[in-house]
């Protein structure tokens, strides 16, 4: 019903939550952030001041099970978000999940089987990377303008872990983030959207700083690597390469290109422009996204107009995380093991 009232919970109050979420959600008509519950009962309060919320709960737990809300916005951590899906699945509630999914593919698996044994909408936050030009790549890559995948090279070169006297982010800690890592999952998402997954990968990693300083000031280890390079087997044939880190200075421009038998794209991260070319024609060229194909941020509401509309898998889906978080930990494997990891993971 296209009026209804939606009223939701926000178990976990961090940074997307404040910056995108809670301001797209304002802006849906007839929607009521009812309730919160973050990290501690002080940041709880913070939080349900800030965005003007009645009802606070000290524990998530009682947070999806209250009769006030009909919908989970989980905006945690990795480490809660397969305990948090499932008990708000179990009480009847439409459920939310910030990315990544989950902490491995056996938590995202069992989110997947609850969501589909309810009648409920279940939706996962897509990465923003790449975001405007999405529509436009896959139009062109449906319509042949590759030919044949011959590579997929993937560029994400940053600079987070820099710093050696940085704090340890909770991102390189493996009990809250598990397979995580780096930028990883996310662009495995785009890859699939675009060109679907690996069929095998080798990784090899490098930690140039394997301890850090906590919030307390004790030393830790770094449990998640600061640089990733990945060589892939792709499904649909061809090959990957996949760099990823967080410590590289004056990296330039992070890309994502695809080359097949008869044309090539090749998208700047930086700029946002799209390129291609295609064997017959010109040189490469910027090919312009329209208006009219732009994809713009509507995250929120895709997720409301889902609830409303009874469409049990708005994108992306719980089936389109398992699958990017199968082929996270299948990179995490290889790393660990030395070995080659086939996919999907069995």
């Amino acid at each position: 019903m296209a009026g209804q009232t939606v009223r939701i919970g926000i178990v976990g109050a961090g940074g997307i939550v404040r910056t995108r979420h809670v301001p797209g959600l304002r802006k849906e008509p007839n929607v009521v952030l009812a309730a919160v519950a973050n990290s501690t009962p002080e940041s709880t309060q913070r939080a349900a001041m800030e965005f003007g919320i009645e009802r606070s709960f000290d524990h998530w737990e009682d947070l999806v099970r209250w009769d006030g809300i009909d919908a989970v916005l989980i905006g945690t951590p990795p480490f809660l978000h397969h305990a948090v899906a499932l008990a708000a699945l179990e009480a009847g509630k439409h459920v939310f999940c910030q990315a990544r999914m989950a902490m491995n593919a056996a938590e995202a698996r069992d989110m997947l089987a609850a969501a589909e044994r309810s009648d409920l909408v279940t939706m996962l936050c897509p990465p923003p990377h790449y975001l405007r030009g999405d529509r436009v790549v896959r139009r062109l890559v449906a319509s042949g303008y590759l030919g044949d995948l011959y590579h997929v090279n993937i560029r994400w070169y940053g600079t987070d872990y820099i710093d050696p006297t940085a704090p340890l982010h909770w991102r390189q800690t493996g009990r809250i983030s598990g397979v995580n890592t780096l930028t990883v999952g996310m662009m495995l998402e785009v890859m699939h959207r675009w060109v679907g997954s690996a069929s095998r990968v080798v990784a090899q990693t490098f930690t140039a700083t394997p301890q850090r300083r906590d919030s307390t000031g004790k030393i830790q280890p770094v449990d998640r690597p600061d640089s990733v390079t990945v060589a892939a087997a792709m499904q649909r044939g061809g090959l990957g390469s996949f760099l990823f880190s967080g410590i590289a200075r004056h990296a330039g421009a992070n890309t994502f290109e695809l080359y097949g038998s008869v044309g090539v794209l090749k998208y700047d991260y930086q700029a946002d422009r799209l390129f291609g070319a295609r064997a017959q024609g010109p040189e490469l060229h910027e090919i312009i996204i329209t208006s009219s194909e732009e994809r713009r941020w509507t995250v929120e509401h895709d997720w409301i107009t889902a609830i409303r509309s009874g469409n049990r898998t708005p994108e992306p889906s719980f089936r389109d995380g398992l699958a990017y978080m199968e082929a996270t930990e299948a990179i995490f494997r290889s790393a660990e093991s030395g070995q080659a990891v086939d996919l999907p993971l069995r």
